[in-house]
């Protein structure tokens, strides 16, 4: 029976000595935790979009402890509430940012425009781009495999005729978006502006009309009728600046291609593109 209680003991007190050992270890080699960094992490979303500059909100809110002086109105998502939250825990000055949302320079329909070659692999925009730059005519179309829609937490996208379109009320900013479109046709703009140009094409005008119908060709039209001046044509392509812009629509109704849009949910959009294509086939009768 002794012969049994000998080892018993032993591996009793080893595992109390190592008890002992690990606790005091836990006690005086403890990394201090910031108890703002709970509370800053407590405010932000948890979407880990990348938007604010950092891989994530546990990074985010971990730079703000570090760093007093970064911004608290980083976290897109967030928005002006969370911002406020986060100066408030900072104890600085909260500044309020003016939101943004995602819109797809690109317009090429199934109606406006055609595919070149005929895709067979796997149903990406980023493989599909690998494919002499796509599948359409034009060279800076939307690919229309939705690698946009898949990526967005927030079920903002849609695919619209073949064509991405994002529901402004759902859009928060956080920019996944953009950075997946392999064509770049992606961009963030104030929710305040409702116009922009649904098109990317950096063609010359006769090759851009070629490939689609409502494609920017360059005409300065638009340049020439803004009032607000807020209009510039570069690389054969027409360019917003929201700071000037007054949403006035006087772009809109200029333009001689329909290359210029005033936002339209994704539901208006497919109503329009429905009647397009059904005044086409009785026309064609």
């Amino acid at each position: 029976m002794n012969d049994f209680m000998v080892p018993v003991l032993i591996v009793t007190g080893i595992g109390i000595l190592a008890g002992v050992i690990l606790s005091a270890a836990a006690k005086f080699m403890a990394v201090k935790v910031d108890e703002r960094f709970e509370k800053i992490r407590a405010e932000l979303p948890g979407a880990n979009c990348g938007a604010c500059g950092y891989a994530g909100c546990d990074q985010y809110a971990q730079a703000l402890v570090e760093n007093p002086d970064l911004a608290t109105n980083l976290c897109v998502p967030g928005g002006a509430g969370a911002a406020k939250a986060l100066s408030e825990i900072m104890g600085v000055s909260f500044e309020a940012t003016v939101p943004n949302y995602a819109v797809v320079h690109c317009n090429g329909t199934c109606n406006n425009t055609q595919y070149a070659v005929d895709y067979e692999g796997p149903a990406t925009c980023a493989a599909c781009s690998t494919l002499f730059g796509g599948r359409g005519t034009c060279p800076n179309a939307c690919l229309g495999f939705g690698d946009c829609v898949k990526v967005c937490p927030y079920g903002a996208i849609d695919l619209v005729d073949g064509v991405a379109v994002v529901d402004k009320n759902l859009c928060v900013g956080c920019g996944l978006c953009a950075k997946t479109c392999p064509k770049a046709l992606i961009s963030l703009i104030p929710v305040t502006s409702n116009v922009y140009v649904r098109c990317s094409s950096q063609e010359k005008g006769a090759a851009t009309r070629k490939a689609c119908k409502t494609g920017c060709i360059a005409c300065r039209k638009c340049e020439k009728a803004c009032p607000s001046q807020a209009i510039t044509i570069v690389n054969n392509h027409a360019v917003i600046d929201p700071a000037k812009c007054t949403n006035c629509g006087t772009c809109v109704a200029q333009c001689p291609t329909g290359a210029i849009h005033e936002y339209k949910c994704p539901v208006e959009l497919a109503a329009q593109a429905k009647a397009e294509a059904a005044g086409e086939e009785k026309a064609a009768e």
